[in-house]
């Protein structure tokens, strides 16, 4: 018996010895959208603070809208959301929303300038290469890059084989404006500086031979609202996301917020005319709003789907 018993730990030991850094199983978390309805959802948030502190994930994305768009965009209420990220045990990676700075002109937000507002984001949530929460990881900026400064929000980074970015795309048309009195300057140049930080993602994806690419937004691109209608801020961005995933062939996740309605689908057609899904790329959309829940990813890097989804739901926020 104590003779198998070590043949038995060789065996698992030589097994464990086998499986690179890049084959290692883990899971991250998702959420967005919240805390809204203030000062009550305060409450709920430190629930999901402490459910995440109790997960034992790698780290934790968050797609933007850490307000409500009508509750102010004041350097009070994103500092009090600040040192919430900062109690986070593990690395948490923020990409902006709409709600805190494009949605800023409301009078109820007050009424500020929505470019200046981002600005401010920018500062707050962006002062290094370093993540938030405690746990930090060091991240690789777009804005290393001499043409793309301004744009420290969007971020890169791998884990165990696998590929992160954020990009920052926004709801409220992706601040595309009808009534734009400067010819939509903000929306061209960050569109531009996406488009440019896409093409970097898989491009270092494929030198990396990641296993597969997450790409982390705000915006829900696949909702038709009436704002879009007089022309959509998501075209060239969806049309570059689909290009890239075509010729990447390995899994691709979209993580968004924006909508508020958990939900994984397959958004993008292989061939539009027999609506053939392509099923190397899926979306994942989180809870928000009303639903104070998170959702868990497991990553398994020598699985041929990579990625299994799990609700985290939140004790007292049901």
């Amino acid at each position: 018996m104590f003779s198998i018993k070590i043949k038995f730990t060789l065996l698992t030991l030589i097994l464990c010895l086998g499986l690179s850094a890049q084959d290692k199983s883990f899971s991250i978390i998702a959420f967005g959208d919240m805390p809204y309805s203030l000062p009550q959802d305060y409450k709920n948030f430190e629930n999901v603070i402490k459910t995440l502190n109790d997960q034992n994930s790698a780290f934790t994305i968050n797609v933007g809208d850490i307000k409500a768009s009508g509750t102010p965009c004041s350097e009070e209420s994103y500092t009090k959301m600040l040192n919430y990220y900062q109690q986070l045990n593990k690395a948490m990676i923020y990409v902006p929303g709409d709600n805190e700075w494009t949605d800023c002109t409301k009078k109820e937000a007050g009424a500020y300038d929505p470019e200046e507002r981002l600005e401010v984001i920018r500062k707050f949530f962006f002062k290094d290469s370093k993540s938030l929460g405690k746990d930090k990881l060091t991240l690789t900026s777009q804005s290393q890059n001499k043409d793309f400064t301004k744009f420290v929000e969007n971020n890169r980074w791998d884990y165990n084989g696998i590929g992160f970015a954020t990009i920052h795309i926004v709801g409220s048309n992706n601040n595309f404006l009808s009534n734009s009195k400067n010819g939509n300057k903000e929306f061209y140049e960050r569109e531009a500086a996406d488009l440019a930080w896409l093409d970097e993602v898989f491009k270092k994806a494929k030198e990396n031979n990641v296993k597969a690419l997450v790409l982390a937004i705000h915006a829900d691109m696949f909702e038709v609202s009436e704002v879009a209608k007089e022309g959509s801020g998501f075209n060239q961005i969806k049309k570059k996301i689909k290009e890239l995933s075509v010729d990447f062939k390995k899994p691709v996740l979209l993580i968004n917020g924006d909508s508020h309605v958990f939900l994984i689908d397959k958004p993008f057609y292989s061939d539009d005319k027999t609506k053939k899904s392509l099923f190397n790329f899926t979306r994942l959309q989180v809870h928000g709003d009303f639903n104070m829940h998170a959702v868990k990813i497991s990553v398994d890097p020598t699985s041929l789907q990579v990625f299994k989804f799990e609700e985290l739901i939140v004790e007292g926020n049901q």
